[in-house]
């Protein structure tokens, strides 16, 4: 099947270059959409690709998802910040957002580190004198960053690369995040602060490499500023907001802060008249971080690549709103995926789980080691899409579970077990069915109700029960031969006790309705249904 996916917004060429080259996807570029145009362009993808220019807020979302057969699975931003996109919305409808943080880390951590030396160093209040006529070196003396502490807040990639610059010029280097529990990062080089307000009151030079959210929003406000170093510098090449901009031209113009060096704002651009651009202790740029020919490049090929991965259920990098999940899956574990998904179809056909209250899965040996939460979220996906029509992915699928009054649990057995896959639901009635992925790589049920297999589900396939007597397999082969339909395949499973046989039959060709109810209507022939998979 051709995946569709939308260039909504300008990218350097080399993403489109990129897709373009890969089989079976359809490219659409098409920038500078709104309103209804945009509603319709996005719903008729399985993927959208965007910068900052295109917004998917709520109601683009909402409306998109109202309209017939929307196909839209997810979106890659071509860049870090995922402002432009509302991700409750995108995850309550199981759109995968994802963001190309680490293609531009090396790009943006070099323009921080830029304007930390040109704030310090007075470079461009000064080459702004020079080229006026003027020379007054000694109304530019600067400081060194050797012997400075800098505190950099958030020590994710960014950080880091920040960080590692400091130390080879000499800095100290004091860190805060509150999603590290540990006490010193990069090899003990770097001492971790507890808290802003701490880290603020002991730094020279402070650098933000944090989203901006309601936790992150004025972080650096008027409180921060009374308590910090008179001589501190600020430098924010992260997300504008997270400095309070009023609060940052009080405390230049009372002395409590010597100079800040910014690239973003709380709006973009900001006003001709807004304070920063006249200040004389302010260094601006216009939101250049990320502004490389190589970056531009990176990002674009990055989310390119990381958006049709996902689309062809190969894993998914960069989500922002995946929960935590680990969907990285080597070939194997990718099958134990295509594996369950088989089987909740099969287990389908077989018997009534529209109305499950409870799903177990569970997996038993080292090929899905430490991925069991994965597949498991996968063959639930399976599930509900049988019990609702509501679009449901890895992404929201809990979330749907709960709505719906599905209780799901993961089971991990031993890992030096027989590679198996079990699913048990719970509803009406109590179902199981097993399998697993032999040497051959094939995903394989060996288990339905008890009753042993050993089959590949796929194809066109018939599943009946039927007396466990002899002459029943002629009795379905005679009504299937009068229809001129081959058999490619028939395994049977006896139960233990219950006097039930059951038979799948692969088949050459789509069996008809009326065919099914003759096959139904043979004398020892309990329950009959078709199945496509």
């Amino acid at each position: 099947m051709t995946i569709k996916i939308l260039i909504a917004d300008k990218l350097a060429p080399e993403g489109a270059t990129y897709l373009k080259a890969q089989p079976n996807v359809e490219v659409i570029e098409n920038t500078g959409l709104t309103g209804d145009e945009l509603v319709n362009s996005i719903a008729a993808v399985d993927g959208v690709i965007v910068r900052s220019a295109v917004k998917l807020p709520e109601e683009i979302l909402d409306r998109c998802f109202e309209t017939p057969d929307c196909r839209l699975k997810g979106i890659a931003r071509a860049g870090v910040g995922v402002d432009n996109i509302d991700l409750p919305t995108a995850t309550k409808y199981g759109v995968a957002v994802m963001n190309s943080a680490s293609a531009s880390t090396i790009t943006t951590a070099e323009h921080a580190f830029a304007l930390m030396i040109a704030l310090a160093r007075n470079v461009a209040n000064s080459n702004a004198i020079f080229r006026d006529g003027g020379w007054d070196r000694g109304d530019f003396v600067g400081v060194q960053l050797a012997g400075r502490t800098l505190g950099i807040v958030g020590m994710g990639r960014i950080g880091q690369a920040i960080a590692r610059r400091a130390l080879a010029f000499g800095m100290e280097v004091l860190g805060f995040d509150p999603f590290m529990k540990e006490a010193m990062a990069l090899d003990g080089q770097v001492r971790m602060v507890p808290s802003f307000n701490e880290l603020i009151q002991q730094v020279n030079i402070v650098t933000f490499h944090v989203p901006r959210t309601e936790e992150t929003t004025g972080m650096l406000g008027k409180d921060q500023f009374a308590i910090c170093k008179n001589d501190l510098l600020v430098v924010n090449a992260a997300r504008g907001g997270i400095v309070d901009e009023e609060a940052l031209i009080a405390a230049l113009d009372a002395g409590q802060c010597q100079g800040a060096a910014i690239d973003v704002y709380m709006s973009e651009p900001p006003a001709e008249n807004h304070p920063f651009r006249s200040h004389p202790k302010v260094l601006c740029t216009p939101h250049l971080g990320a502004s490389t020919v190589e970056a531009q490049e990176a990002v674009a090929v990055n989310a390119c690549a990381s958006l049709l991965r996902y689309l062809q259920g190969e894993g998914l990098d960069s989500a922002v709103n995946a929960g935590g999940l680990d969907l990285e899956l080597n070939n194997k574990q990718r099958t134990y995926v295509e594996l369950s998904q088989r089987m909740i179809t099969l287990l389908g056909t077989v018997a009534t789980i529209t109305n499950t209250t409870e799903v177990t899965v569970e997996l038993r040996g080292a090929a899905t080691a430490g991925k069991a939460d994965t597949i498991a979220r996968y063959a639930l996906v399976a599930l509900l899409q049988q019990c609702c029509d509501e679009p449901i992915s890895i992404i929201n699928v809990s979330a749907m579970a709960r709505e719906l009054g599905v209780t799901a649990s993961t089971v991990v057995g031993a890992t030096d077990a027989i590679d198996s896959l079990i699913i048990r639901t719970k509803g009406e009635h109590e179902h199981t069915i097993q399998g697993t992925v032999h040497a051959d790589g094939l995903p394989r049920v060996t288990n339905i109700e008890g009753r042993r297999f050993d089959m590949v589900p796929s194809g066109h396939m018939i599943a009946l029960f039927n007396d466990d007597t002899p002459g029943m397999v002629g009795k379905v082969g005679d009504v299937l031969g009068t229809a001129k339909l081959n058999i490619d395949e028939m395994v049977i499973g006896h139960g233990d006790d219950d006097g039930v046989a059951m038979m799948i039959i692969k088949t050459n060709a789509v069996p008809s309705d009326d065919l099914l109810k003759q096959l139904s209507s043979i004398d020892g022939i309990s329950k009959v249904a078709g199945a496509e998979i």
